[in-house]
């Protein structure tokens, strides 16, 4: 609680009939107020209490919603969304080598990057994402979509051994990765991390100066790994050893390592993963979709590795979904027969502080607390369908959708109410995507 003398007309207030903080761990808040001032949460306490003490700018009631920390998507290619269906039914390497990216050679620019990054951002903020880790080529043009759209995001400085329009070798893709980096430092809602694409594309010596510049910098590492068993089966004809631990015998595994899909890690992997504190992003729904297979989530949730969330791309899930993701992750860790293996409190934990923590931004995003940035997100549970509920996380993860979001606030500002974007024209974003359908169309399969 603070002074009732400080700051006793702040910017926001909103009132709920539940707010989940996600930490402190299992607590749910009744008939409760979140106080907002100069863009973070200044104060969490019983509605009543809160309207003798606060006089706020503006007071949005929210009687039959709950009151969440925004969604964090741990891993996606934003821009991809523009190649949403357009290669489907096939597998991992079938589909990314053969139709992916024989496509982005000839169509990935800026102009492609912003668009279909703008595209992204409507879509995640709709369904109460306020903060995504990206992958894709021109990072500039993606942060012009993400600064428009008023979202938060960490974009990756791409490295590939190999040449695109983007750029023509590692040491190209890292230089103008830097530059982007030093352009965009000054942004308060972007963040920027190294992002070599794979171990399958990115050789040693590329990798082992990443780890040199990551260490300097003190950025993270966000990469694909154990994706495929086409991957593994690779590198132990070419290296020896799996994916994994080639990474592990360079150095690069640590608490600065994010590792998407990780659908194949044995149980000496995962260890290693727990005690070397690297982070896993589970992305259900796009694995399912390419065939490459479930992750050992249970196995790397009791072997203590943080586990954050992540849709994957649209071009490979065709959702940039959180909920339906939440509901799936839960769901197929259960399917080995054990119905605690994942609880709908430690997937929500998932979806926002463990998204945080990977990124290492969970002193400032990821749960309801006083000091955090206010990333809200407002969910409506008055529909027929939501009747009645007993547990409101429970509903969160096994009952609601993203169609029963309403409201999005990234820093106290509002982006998003009612089927409203404050800072995106969805009608000519609309036009702009079909455009971009018709340039596309020639490359279909």
């Amino acid at each position: 609680m603070e002074n009732s003398q400080y700051n006793a007309c702040p910017q926001l207030a909103v009132e709920a009939r539940w707010i989940i903080p996600v930490t402190p761990d299992g607590v749910v808040h009744e008939y409760a107020t979140l106080i907002v001032d100069e863009g973070r949460i200044r104060d969490l306490l019983p509605s009543a209490e809160a309207r003798q003490r606060y006089q706020p700018l503006e007071t949005v009631c929210l009687p039959h919603h709950v009151l969440i920390p925004g969604l964090i998507n741990a891993h996606t290619h934003a821009a991809m969304n523009l190649m949403r269906g357009i290669a489907e039914d096939r597998s991992a390497i079938t589909w990314l080598r053969e139709h992916i990216w024989p496509m982005e050679q000839q169509m990935v620019s800026e102009h492609f990057v912003r668009d279909g990054t703008l595209l992204a951002c409507a879509e995640m903020l709709k369904g109460g994402v306020t903060c995504f880790n990206d992958m894709y080529f021109f990072p500039q043009a993606a942060a012009e979509a993400v600064l428009q759209s008023g979202m938060r995001a960490s974009l990756g400085m791409v490295v590939l051994d190999f040449p695109t329009p983007y750029a023509a070798n590692a040491d190209d893709y890292l230089n103008k990765g830097f530059a982007a980096r030093d352009e965009l430092r000054d942004h308060e809602r972007i963040t920027t991390c190294l992002a070599p694409h794979s171990p399958y594309s990115v050789s040693d010596k590329v990798l082992a100066k990443i780890l040199t510049y990551a260490d300097q910098l003190n950025v993270n590492i966000h990469l694909h790994l154990h994706e495929t068993m086409d991957e593994i089966t690779h590198s132990e004809t070419q290296f020896g050893v799996r994916p994994c631990m080639r990474l592990n015998e360079l150095g690069l595994i640590g608490p600065n390592l994010l590792a998407a899909n990780c659908t194949h890690m044995t149980a000496i992997e995962i260890d290693i993963f727990a005690k070397q504190g690297a982070h896993v992003v589970h992305c259900p729904g796009s694995d399912l979709k390419l065939g490459n297979g479930i992750a050992p989530v249970a196995c790397m949730k009791e072997a203590g590795v943080n586990i954050a969330l992540g849709t994957d791309g649209a071009a490979s899930n065709n959702r940039l979904d959180m909920f339906s993701e939440m509901r799936l992750a839960a769901l197929l860790a259960k399917s080995a027969g054990n119905a605690a293996a994942l609880s709908a409190r430690q997937v929500l934990e998932m979806a926002t502080i463990n998204g945080a923590r990977a990124l290492g931004m969970d002193d400032n995003i990821g749960s309801l607390e006083p000091g955090k940035w206010a990333d809200l997100v407002a969910v409506d549970f008055s529909a027929i369908e939501m009747q009645p509920c007993y547990d409101p996380v429970s509903h969160l993860v096994y009952v609601a959708g993203r169609e029963q979001v309403t409201h999005a606030w990234v820093a106290g500002e509002s982006c998003y109410e009612r089927g409203l974007h404050t800072h995106i024209n969805t009608d000519e974003l609309k036009e702009i995507a079909a455009q971009w359908q018709g340039r596309l169309k020639q490359f279909h399969p």
